[in-house]
């Protein structure tokens, strides 16, 4: 054999071709086959503001059942810790856009309150949750 392949219409030794070889699998001939991942519910702007609006709303109902410094703190710890619980089945089952929208929120109105009993502490001298 002399080297030489003929491709289809050719008859006689004409100009070099590289034979043909099989890929040795180090340098793939294809692109590679990945596997293409999809979240079944992405983040999006609508659903961050939606979790936002309902955690603001949620805090202030519970912020208001106190009648004072520390009712207030207490309340919204809770509403905030039980607005947390309902971000975190969010995160795992549901739409992670609005459990974003729910903790950002939710971190706002703790410090918020951290600042009112600070202020109050600072003013009166007296620890104001006890």
């Amino acid at each position: 054999m002399s080297g030489w392949h003929a491709g289809p219409g050719e008859t006689g030794p004409g100009p070099a071709r590289p034979v043909p070889r099989a890929p040795s699998g180090l340098f793939p001939a294809g692109a590679p086959m990945r596997p293409v991942w999809r979240e079944p519910h992405p983040v999006t702007g609508a659903g961050v503001a939606s979790g936002a609006v309902t955690a603001f709303a949620w805090l202030l109902l519970f912020g208001l059942l106190g009648r004072d410094v520390p009712g207030y703190a207490w309340w919204t710890l809770i509403g905030g810790t039980l607005a947390w619980v309902a971000a975190a089945a969010l995160v795992r089952y549901g739409d992670r856009g609005v459990a974003t929208g729910v903790a950002i929120v939710t971190a706002g109105g703790w410090s918020i309150a951290a600042a009112v009993v600070a202020v109050r502490w600072a003013q009166s001298g007296n620890w104001p949750l006890w």
